[in-house]
């Protein structure tokens, strides 16, 4: 009885969806993607019966995800289709199906990884009803519910067979892969490879290179090792040419970033294979910020003599990730950073609240940082930094509760690694740390997961490693 309610509820709520789009496309004479909605109803309505395939059908239209603003301009609401309103009717069937039932897993709840995405979401509450802007701070708050929940659950119910995970890594993949062939075909067609070209190369699925960037390179890790995973040789040589293709991506995305997270990966990759102690790697780090903070003055002199801006030459782009003199995209960040550490020192405990430094952080511009990209309206990114943002927007805590998730998932990740004698788990368990080695360097200098494109993988890839450390490190 409530599988056949939780079919009707679905089913009535997939039409009415339709309904809606279809007449808004029609209105707006946008006819072309008004055909395309009846082959997605067919598929949503076959599918409609399982989680797990609309779980995966989620993560393989995630890539593939265009946002409504695009497709209809003159809408005032931004919603990406068709993820999150199936992210949306998923979350609803697992809360009605938790009313009915009254069942929850508690034992998953005090899991490290768990614990901290629940306290994330609760200080994002509290700091939202804190907000200077509450209407925008709720609808931030709302959509992390939706981003969040319904990945991670579900995942984390799937994740108990090892093969699922498997399907999710390759699902994915194969989404973003399509994606890759459309924006390398794009510049091959355009003969022009620049970061200007693949900005718009990679629209409409992605508004901004770095951001594809960042998929590539959280994706990267895992599909090479996927190809040690599979006995399959047609499945090894698949993961080898979609992970030749991704890092080709890598390469043309012209993402500083992603480049930088990559070598980062790979260095901490040998170290662990090299058996080096933790310790030892401890007290490195120690002393290299001991002689950065020391000569911190004449590094920065230093780096203000750099003049290489961002170059469609491969060399000249890498030379100009130091230039923080006279390039704009570098310049800016600075100019974002001190914006939020400004906005943080006057509202230090709640912040300005959730999703509201875009609309807050002009004033505390300064004129000789102001760049030719510089606006009012926190165009062209955010805060670009998923750490310097919530400093801003939710206090001191936003960013503590951010940094114990990233520890608690290296944290579960590595120890299965080393704890598991499994050699499929301790593969999927490295290449998943390491993939999210890359984010969490990239997110010093960007912020992508109030995004489907990037939430819904950096949360799936997290329910996976707390599934391997609760139900395959043995």
């Amino acid at each position: 009885m409530l599988i056949k309610s939780r079919y009707n509820y679905t089913f009535y709520s997939i039409l009415l969806l339709y309904v809606i789009l279809t007449s808004v496309l029609i209105y707006n004479e946008k006819f072309e993607f008004s055909f395309i909605f009846p082959v997605i109803l067919a598929v949503l309505l076959v599918v409609v019966r399982s989680y797990d395939k609309i779980f995966y059908l989620i993560v393989f239209l995630t890539p593939l995800s265009v946002n409504l603003g695009y497709i209809v301009p003159q809408l005032p609401i931004e919603i990406s289709l068709f993820t999150e309103p199936l992210l949306i009717l998923l979350f609803l069937i697992l809360l009605i199906s938790l009313i009915k039932t009254h069942k929850i897993d508690l034992s998953s709840l005090k899991h490290p990884v768990s614990l901290s995405i629940v306290f994330l979401l609760i200080w994002t509450f509290i700091s939202a009803l804190r907000s200077t802007m509450p209407l925008v701070s709720i609808k931030f708050f709302l959509s992390k519910i939706w981003l969040i929940i319904p990945v991670f659950t579900i995942g984390l119910m799937l994740f108990k067979d090892l093969r699922k995970i498997k399907w999710f890594v390759l699902i994915h993949s194969v989404g973003i892969l399509i994606v890759v062939i459309y924006s390398t075909l794009q510049l091959v067609f355009d003969n022009i490879v620049s970061k200007n070209a693949i900005h718009f190369a990679v629209q409409p699925f992605y508004n901004d290179h770095t951001a594809y960037g960042a998929i590539l390179a959280l994706m990267l890790p895992v599909t090479i090792g996927m190809i040690f995973i599979y006995k399959s040789v047609n499945m090894k040589i698949i993961m080898f040419i979609i992970s030749i293709l991704f890092l080709l991506g890598v390469i043309l995305s012209y993402s500083r970033a992603s480049w930088l997270g990559l070598i980062l990966a790979l260095a901490i990759f040998i170290l662990i294979k090299l058996r080096i102690r933790f310790i030892y790697i401890l007290l490195t780090s120690l002393i290299l910020f001991a002689v950065m903070f020391t000569f911190w003055f004449q590094i920065i002199d230093r780096l203000e003599k750099n003049n290489q801006d961002s170059s469609a030459n491969l060399s000249h782009h890498i030379t100009s990730i130091t230039n923080i003199s006279t390039d704009a995209s570098n310049v800016e960040r600075l100019n974002r950073w001190h914006c939020a550490i400004e906005m943080f020192r006057e509202k230090p405990v709640f912040g300005w609240g959730p999703g509201t430094y875009q609309f807050q952080y002009a004033p505390f511009q300064l004129e000789r940082m102001r760049t030719i990209i510089s606006t009012n309206f926190g165009e062209v990114g955010n805060a670009h930094s998923e750490y310097l943002g919530p400093l801003a927007e939710q206090g001191l805590m936003g960013p503590v509760f951010f940094i114990l998730l990233c520890i608690s998932i290296l944290f579960s990740g590595f120890r299965t690694y080393f704890k598991s004698k499994d050699r499929e788990v301790k593969i999927l368990a490295i290449t998943i740390c390491l993939g999210f080695i890359t984010y969490f360097f990239h997110g010093l200098l960007n912020n992508f997961l109030d995004t489907d494109k990037l939430a819904i993988p950096f949360f799936g890839l997290a329910s996976v490693i707390m599934s391997l450390d609760l139900y395959h490190k043995k």
